[in-house]
Order: C-alpha cells, then structure tokens, then sequence
C-alpha cells in the first residue's frame, strides 16, 4: 500500500463498511453508493452552497463542519406553518444535522467547509421562494 497524501478539495475520502477507506471521486448522490464521505469545500459565495435548494441524506447523518469564514445552517420546517430552523456555525463548530432532515447552508463569508455524510439516496430541493 503506498501512503500519499489526499487533498480534500479536490476530492473526497470514502469509508467503506468492513474498514476500508480510500481516497476518490467526490458524490453528490447515488443509490449505489455504501461509503461515508468526508470532503472539504472551499466556498465563496451563496451559490457554492447552494443556497436556493434543501438537501437531504436519508440513509444517514450529516455532520457539517465550519473550518474558516461562517456560515448559517437552516432546517426546513416540519409542519407546513412552521419556520425554519437556524444553527450559526463559526471556524471551529460543526452541528450534526439528523437523518432525513432538509437542510440548506447560507455563508456568512467565504469559508472552507468539511462534510461527513452517507450520500446514497442524498436529493436536493429547489426552495420555494416566498414573497
């Protein structure tokens, strides 16, 4: 086995059941896909983040991670006449963001960013813009 080292942003470090983990292809999404994935990101704007949709993760957690800059993580409401839900991340913190919950980032400056997440079955959302 030849030990490299693996940059994070440009591309992902997968942790496959029985132990493995190996360095590849960043995924959005996909239902073949078994392997957690820790990825960096380095984000300058709101469009980085995709800002205008909610995401989920059903088959697992989320935990997001604010390494530099800010950040707002917003959960979509659960029942129609609620409001959204906002955690305020800072260099350092991180939330974890439960199972099958929407969720969407707004940066508060541009930042660098760290996910862990099982992405099979991950969706995004566009996000209704109310007047």
């Amino acid at each position: 086995m030849t030990t490299t080292p693996v940059d994070l942003f440009a591309s992902a470090m997968h942790f496959h059941p029985g132990g493995d983990v190996r360095a590849g292809e960043r995924r959005m999404a996909g239902d073949d896909f078994d392997a957690w994935q820790m990825a960096a990101f380095h984000v300058e704007t709101d469009a980085d983040v995709h800002a205008d949709h909610w995401e989920i993760h059903p088959e697992g957690e989320e935990a997001v991670c604010c390494l530099t800059g800010g950040l707002r993580l917003y959960f979509r409401p659960i029942t129609p006449d609620g409001t959204e839900e906002m955690v305020q991340l800072t260099p350092g913190t991180a939330v974890i963001v439960p199972r099958g919950r929407w969720h969407r980032l707004e940066l508060d400056a541009p930042s660098d960013l760290m996910s862990v997440t099982l992405r099979r079955g991950s969706r995004l959302e566009k996000r209704a813009v109310t007047p």
